[in-house]
This record gives structure tokens, sequence and C-alpha cells, in this order.
């Protein structure tokens, strides 16, 4: 009987605090180049993902912020982890780098090879996982929209993006296959071959329906359990 009655008193205790973490929106960080730095602008992705759950009464239950500076690679990413994410104590953070990793090879040759673009980014991803957030691996998008494959970083982007998906894999994480979507939208919605125009202003930049689309893919990642 006491021992019942020990029971009830610490059930007493410890709903209130499970309700109460309940009740707390879910902190989800973008963290990123400057693809997540336009995210929270007027028209941007991360904006737009606010905007949907608010069309359907869950902004309440959600925290969104953007971690994005352009010109980032994933070791820029490694050098701010602590004041822009950790610091910030989300539940959920998007690694969403890789595209300046690839360009940069090529315009300036400050890229980073695919050795240290796996070292630094399971670094990331080990810091994460000490303090229990949920991370979802994003794949880089484009560097040029044409859909035969003749952009010249389509190669590195592949390769890239497999690394990103054996990353997820070897880590038991969620994976938003970001550079799939991509592909695919554009095999179905580019019928002239156009370099850019479709989903980007450059090659790279979100347009509108570019940051519409990327808001859909991240938010089916976010709410999928």
């Amino acid at each position: 009987m006491r021992s019942l009655f020990k029971l009830l008193q610490i059930a007493v205790f410890v709903l209130p605090l499970f309700a109460m973490r309940q009740d707390k929106p879910l902190r989800v960080i973008f963290f990123g180049d400057s693809i997540t730095q336009a995210g929270v602008s007027p028209t941007g992705y991360i904006t737009k993902m606010t905007e949907m759950l608010k069309s359907k009464g869950q902004d309440a239950e959600y925290e969104l912020m953007g971690a994005g500076i352009g010109g980032n690679k994933v070791y820029d990413l490694y050098l701010r982890l602590e004041d822009d994410v950790l610091a910030k104590k989300p539940d959920v953070v998007f690694i969403y780098v890789g595209i300046n990793d690839v360009w940069h090879k090529a315009s300036s040759g400050t890229g980073t090879d695919p050795d240290k673009y796996v070292k630094f980014y399971e670094a990331l991803i080990k810091k994460m996982k000490a303090q229990n957030i949920r991370v979802i691996v994003c794949t880089p998008t484009v560097i040029g929209e044409r859909n035969d494959a003749s952009n010249a970083q389509d190669g590195d982007l592949n390769q890239y993006s497999k690394l990103i998906r054996e990353i997820a894999t070897r880590n038991g994480l969620q994976l938003c296959d970001l550079r799939k979507s991509f592909l695919d939208y554009l095999s179905q919605n580019n019928a002239e071959n156009k370099e850019k125009g479709v989903l980007t202003t450059d090659r790279v930049h979100l347009n509108d329906a570019g940051n519409q689309f990327l808001a859909e893919r991240m938010m089916e990642a976010l709410v999928q359990k």
C-alpha cells in the first residue's frame, strides 16, 4: 500500500513535467549556406514552411530557425556549430551543405575534398547526437538546371550526394534527398533544358518556385515519423 502511494506521488510529479515538454514548440534549426540564409527572407523556404504550418493551425507546435551563412562549406559549419546551433538547444537540425564544397573547387580552388567533407560532416553529427538532437541530412541540390547531365558540376554533386546517403545509412539518420527530388522535378519540368530559371535564379539560388519546392520537401522530412 505504501509503495502504491509512493508511485502515485511520483506520477503526480512527473506528469505535469511531461505535459510541459509536450506543450513546448519543437525547435528546428536549418544549418547551411546562402540558400538557407535566404530561407528566412519573405519568400524564403523557411518562411514558406512557417506559413504552411500556420495554414494548418500547427505553427504553435514548431519553432523554425535559420542558421545559414553565404559561402559556407562543411568546415565553416563545424567552426560555428557551438554558437549557432548547440547553444540554442534545438530538437531537430537539418544539415544542408555541399554546394560550395563542390562549386568553390572550380570557381576559386577552395572547395572541400571528399574525404575531408565526410570527416567534418560526421564530426558535426557526432556532436549533435551527443545532445540527443534529431539530425536530418540533406543532399546538395543543383549547380545548373540542365536535365541531360551536362552541368559542369553534375558529376561532383552526384558523388557528394552519394557520400551523404552513405553517411545517413552509416549513422542511422533520416535522409532528405534533395538532389534526387530536384533532378526528378527538372526532368519533368524543364523541357527546354534551360540552365536556370525553373527552380533557381542563377543556377544555384532559389527563385520563388524553388523555395516552395524546397519548403515542401523539407516539410515532408520534418513531419516524417
